[in-house]
């Protein structure tokens, strides 16, 4: 994966933000956001004022990874550059739209739900997918099973995600990072509750760590005897920790 994919991959969950008030909560929220150990954001155009959030956070926060969501149309795209954002997501796979990103150098993450979209986004050289909306589309057992014939393609699933199912989903190699909004609801925003956004965060930095370390541990190979005859130098194979513990 290139730079940022990387980036927002190895932090493992991008909120998905709707802010009707962007000049008042924009700032405090990507501080929040930080202090939790998720300084990423996805900035929905579901409400006005987007891009004057995603230029408020960049400049509350320069180190955040923020770009937008519910881009449906170039102009989108134009006003996430202008204000600083570094990513664009779309609901949906539309081709002009992804051209367009890759045409002005921004990294584009096309909702992809069918081989149908997994095969035109692999004619443009895309490595990261929304799968949009998660839960309802499928959920994790659908995307892996779309894995097998496109295995070059890395998802980040949105919608029905929640500090529940988290874990399962992140710790699936084919994820990249998981999008939700659970910890930036309409409601906790509002009140600006911005010490309860922060606990989210860690608490979900805390799952995508431990799934992930659980993930690598069960690929450890480790060293089992080779036959049940006792054990002398050299007679080792390797086997997965799983293998080991059914021994």
């Amino acid at each position: 994966m290139n730079t940022l994919n990387q980036a927002i991959s190895n932090i493992g969950i991008v909120p998905v933000i709707k802010l009707s008030h962007p000049e008042r909560d924009a700032a405090p929220l990507a501080r929040a956001l930080c202090a939790g150990g998720v300084p990423v954001a996805e900035v929905t155009f579901r409400a006005a004022g987007a891009d004057t959030a995603i230029r408020l956070m960049k400049e509350a926060c320069p180190e955040m990874i923020v770009g937008a969501g519910t881009v449906t149309a170039t102009e989108h795209i134009d006003a996430t550059l202008a204000a600083g954002g570094q990513f664009i997501v779309t609901p949906g796979f539309d081709p002009e739209l992804v051209a367009y990103a890759q045409k002005k150098n921004i990294p584009i993450f096309p909702g992809c739900t069918t081989p149908t979209d997994y095969h035109a986004a692999l004619k443009f050289g895309l490595e990261v997918l929304k799968f949009f909306p998660a839960e309802q589309s499928g959920g994790l057992a659908k995307i892996k099973a779309m894995s097998a014939p496109f295995p070059q393609f890395k998802v980040m699933p949105t919608g029905g995600i929640s500090l529940k199912n988290l874990s399962e989903y992140i710790s699936a190699p084919v994820i990249a990072a998981c999008g939700g909004s659970y910890m930036v609801t309409a409601e906790l925003v509002e009140n600006q509750r911005w010490d309860e956004i922060t606990r989210l965060c860690r608490k979900s930095r805390e799952i995508v760590d431990a799934a992930r370390l659980g993930s690598a541990v069960k690929d450890i190979p480790i060293a089992v005897p080779a036959s049940g005859e006792g054990v002398s130098p050299g007679q080792y194979t390797e086997a997965s920790t799983d293998t080991a513990r059914s021994i």
